[in-house]
């Protein structure tokens, strides 16, 4: 990290009801390897090569998945259709019409956005960009780039707007997209940050609140940013 930035993108996170059912899922998704860690949860390791920060951890929690999924990833497909990906679990929510692309649903219901292949696009098969309702697309995106020193970019027309070279950010944009509705409930998929510092603090100057505190057996700290997303904040290694 520069002197600018105090958080750098570390990793991607799932809630599920049965996680290493969601891990198989997501594993022949996104072409990474399963990794069972024998307590209920899994790690998606990503093929050789690939960077750090597109790990993904699921999780088991206890309570259902309630309402729309906030936070999602949009992927490229290899082929003109989504039927691999139908054929190892997902739904249909939304055929391609007005939006060229399909709304899909992974088996836990989560929607995820896949795209037709394009070769204009520039963009390989596979995830491209990490998407995050709001209320306020600019400000969440000038708040993100702030922190992990990275350029808050928008349309000139268009409710959304996103974030390119974030620091440890592994995909194309980190896009913010206005919706009506509100936050009710806390978010199924979030993102850690690794810290600059061993505190959370300069994140909470900008405008972050500590949700819980690091301590115990827990070696970071549970923070959400201004529109309350959740995200989970780790201190540089000893």
């Amino acid at each position: 990290m520069d002197a600018m930035t105090v958080a750098a993108f570390k990793d991607l996170c799932m809630d599920a009801g049965d996680a290493l059912s969601q891990a198989r899922f997501w594993a022949s998704v996104l072409g990474a390897s399963p990794v069972d860690r024998g307590d209920g949860s899994a790690r998606l390791d990503p093929p050789p090569g690939r960077s750090a920060g597109e790990v993904v951890w699921i999780d088991p929690v206890p309570e259902p998945r309630t309402g729309k999924t906030r936070v999602h990833l949009d992927l490229r497909l290899a082929e003109p259709g989504p039927a691999a990906i139908l054929r190892a679990g997902a739904t249909v929510v939304r055929e391609p019409g007005e939006d060229p692309w399909w709304v899909l649903a992974d088996p836990e219901g989560n929607e995820f956005c896949a795209f037709p292949p394009n070769p204009a696009a520039a963009t390989p098969p596979g995830v491209f960009e990490l998407v995050v309702d709001c209320g306020d697309a600019w400000a969440q995106a000038n708040w993100w780039a702030d922190v992990t020193g990275g350029k808050a970019k928008r349309p000139d027309e268009g409710s959304f707007a996103w974030v390119e070279a974030a620091a440890g950010f592994p995909w194309r944009a980190w896009v913010f997209a206005e919706v009506p509705e509100p936050k009710v409930v806390k978010n199924r998929v979030h993102w850690d940050v690794d810290l600059s510092d061993q505190t959370p603090d300069a994140l909470v100057e900008a405008g972050a609140v500590v949700l819980r505190d690091r301590g115990g057996d827990v070696g970071w700290w549970v923070l959400a940013d201004p529109e309350g997303n959740e995200f989970c904040g780790f201190p540089p290694a000893e």
